[in-house]
């Protein structure tokens, strides 16, 4: 059985993989924290939780109003 991994790990694992594998290019726009809470079923913070850890390490890009985008790297 695999390790116990918490919910906002996967989704930022599987939001990066996203990215390496080009199905979200720089500059793209995530779906809103509340889409991605429903396609995960679980809370909009877990879901902030995985997007600002991804924000921090620069793989993505906060826009205050606008929403978030794969940052231009």
């Amino acid at each position: 059985m695999a390790p116990y991994e918490p919910l906002w790990r996967r989704i930022r694992r599987e939001i990066q993989a996203k990215i390496t594998t080009g199905l979200l290019k720089p500059g793209d726009k995530l779906p809103t924290t509340r889409e991605l809470a429903d396609e995960y079923d679980t809370s909009g913070v877990t879901v902030r939780k995985a997007i600002e850890v991804l924000i921090e390490a620069g793989v993505l890009e906060g826009r205050q109003g606008v929403g978030v985008f794969v940052a231009d790297r």
